[in-house]
């Protein structure tokens, strides 16, 4: 199985094996029961991301953020589409369960979508569409109302160049008008150091990470229906579980750098 997957579309593995190792805990921050039955049923060597203990922290306090921001969204409006890109293995449709979801589109590309088949299945409210994010054809298939989006991008935008993801930023904000987007933002000091990561490092042809902005509020500068609304840094949560790097993590002078974000987007 694993010889399929390699660069990118092997980092899938990582959060899942987090969210699978976080759930063991006695104090979980999440739970994906799922997440642990797929790690113990897959023929892969999860052993090799053991020391990543600042990824496995990292993937639970983000899978947490962005549940409880979905949540939120989901909460104070009805029939909202969601559109969840590069979704590999995420659990997040199932974990959510959320009445308010008139439909879920899991975007990957296409041997991202092959694994994730093997273990879920699409359902009325949940369509699985296998197509690289910049392909434009998915878009074709997303039925909205126009209205109530939400677009979630968690472990991927950092693989990719700013002029690649500009365009991309551009289409979904002029196609998909007062939608909201919650995505991840990698450390800026990361940026040119996947090869070096505890986690990524260890994945066949391990991927290089290539954005990450200082400042969230540059998205703005993409295009002028982006607006930014807020942001959750990381190592403001569960602070016992970062050890010494959370205090790296949060002091003035290196929070800049070293910020591991969840950004809130709004389309105007």
């Amino acid at each position: 199985m694993n010889q399929q997957l390699h660069g990118v579309s092997e980092t899938m593995l990582i959060p899942l094996w987090a969210r699978a190792e976080e759930t063991r805990r006695k104090h979980p921050i999440i739970r994906d029961e799922k997440a642990v039955t797929i790690v113990q049923g897959m023929d892969y060597d999860f052993g090799k991301f053991k020391n990543a203990w600042l990824t496995q922290v990292g993937v639970s306090v983000r899978s947490m953020l962005l549940d409880d921001a979905a949540e939120r969204f989901l909460h104070l409006r009805k029939d909202v589409v969601v559109i969840n890109l590069g979704a590999g293995l995420d659990t997040r449709f199932e974990r959510l369960n959320c009445e308010a979801v008139a439909h879920w589109y899991d975007v990957d590309v296409p041997d991202g979508i092959a694994l994730r088949r093997r273990y879920f299945s699409e359902g009325p409210n949940n369509t699985f569409l296998a197509a690289s994010m910049f392909d434009e054809s998915w878009l074709d298939a997303i039925e909205d109302s126009g209205e109530h989006v939400l677009i979630i991008a968690e472990g991927l935008l950092m693989y990719f160049t700013e002029d690649e993801l500009k365009p991309l930023f551009r289409r979904l904000a002029e196609r998909f008008h007062h939608a909201e987007m919650l995505i991840e933002l990698l450390p800026p000091f990361l940026v040119g150091k996947g090869k070096k990561h505890e986690s990524v490092s260890k994945v066949g042809d391990a991927p290089e990470f290539k954005w990450s902005p200082r400042k969230t509020r540059d998205l703005e500068t993409w295009h002028n229906a982006i607006q930014f609304v807020e942001e959750w840094n990381l190592y403001d949560y569960h602070k016992g579980r970062w050890k010494w790097f959370g205090y790296l993590g949060r002091m003035p002078v290196l929070r800049p750098r070293l910020a591991c974000r969840i950004a809130r987007l709004r389309f105007s």
